[in-house]
């Protein structure tokens, strides 16, 4: 029999479901066990394939919009978050809906509206079309936020006065890129008023910053998310950035280009907040059928957040 060549497999840590997606599953779970079958969604609850099924086969149906729902349902808001206008709609039609937005998101929305009451016109550092961006756009009227998404928009931005601005961000942006655009608009903003707290949440940093620890170690890195998923889009940029020379997202491991592996000795491994850890270890399990596998863990930080989930869901006391 021959001898499996050895490999050091480094575990970033923290890595997976963050606080907000652990909330977010749990309510439709919830909803599903207080509602009954079918449980509509209105956009994916969070950014991951295996989940999103999961969800599916115990009832859950996932739509784009409200007109998908019928009126007689209950229906549930996405982790990311949607405009104001969604949940008076929702309203409107005299239906049960639960709003499973992280509540870091809602942060952010209670920011821009704040920052708008007292008369200064948003911009959002974000990336367009993500349902986080239209969200928190919507939070407000039509033309009340401009979007940049590189420190180039800075430059061409158009805005009713210079000196009447604040500035949000998307949650799960790269760290390092966010700074060089709040940069760019503080240079050319000097009076922009910023977040009272960073907007980027707590486990994409933390993410992050465990990838660029691991990264430098590894001749490949793997980052276990959906391409969909801006925050595991974004580890893949930072391991890159951090040193790692090959670096690639994986939605499982079926997904693994084995021939882009041959001849590593060491493998970082992560995952984006919203993929479970069944994948990882599924992941680390193809490795072990390849290699003499070695786990050595990259701790940076050690998350105890926990969001609770609405009133509505809970069990009376």
């Amino acid at each position: 029999m021959t001898s499996r060549p050895p490999l050091t497999l480094y575990l970033a840590a923290p890595r997976g479901f963050c606080a907000g997606v652990d909330r977010a599953i749990k309510i439709v779970e919830m909803a599903l066990q207080k509602w009954g079958a079918p449980v509509y969604v209105r956009h994916e609850i969070v950014h991951n394939r295996y989940v999103v099924d999961g969800l599916r086969a115990k009832g859950a149906v996932f739509v784009e919009e409200l007109d998908d729902c019928p009126p007689d349902r209950p229906v549930i808001f996405s982790a990311h978050g949607v405009p104001k206008a969604v949940p008076a709609e929702a309203a409107r039609r005299e239906m049960i809906y639960v709003d499973a937005t992280c509540p870091l998101v809602s942060k952010v929305h209670i920011e821009a509206a704040r920052h708008f009451e007292n008369g200064l016109q948003m911009v959002m550092i974000g990336h367009e079309g993500h349902p986080e961006t239209i969200g928190t756009m919507g939070q407000l009227p039509e033309g009340e936020v401009l979007l940049v998404e590189t420190v180039g928009d800075v430059a061409t931005l158009q805005v009713r006065d210079p000196a009447r601005l604040a500035f949000v961000t998307q949650t799960t942006l790269s760290v390092d890129d966010t700074a060089d655009i709040v940069a760019a608009l503080q240079a050319r903003f000097p009076a922009i008023v910023g977040p009272h707290k960073e907007d980027i949440c707590y486990a994409t940093t933390n993410r992050q910053e465990a990838v660029k620890a691991m990264a430098p170690r590894c001749d490949a890195m793997l980052v276990v998310g959906a391409p969909n998923s801006s925050n595991s889009q974004r580890l893949v940029e930072v391991g890159a950035r951090a040193g790692c020379a090959y670096a690639q997202l994986v939605q499982r491991a079926t997904d693994i280009d084995w021939r882009a592996l041959s001849g590593i000795r060491s493998v970082g491994i992560t995952a984006g907040a919203s993929a479970p850890e069944e994948l990882v270890n599924e992941v680390i399990d193809a490795f072990r059928d390849r290699f003499d596998v070695h786990v050595e863990m990259v701790e940076t930080a050690v998350e105890t957040v926990e969001f609770k989930v609405p009133r509505v869901l809970r069990e009376p006391t």
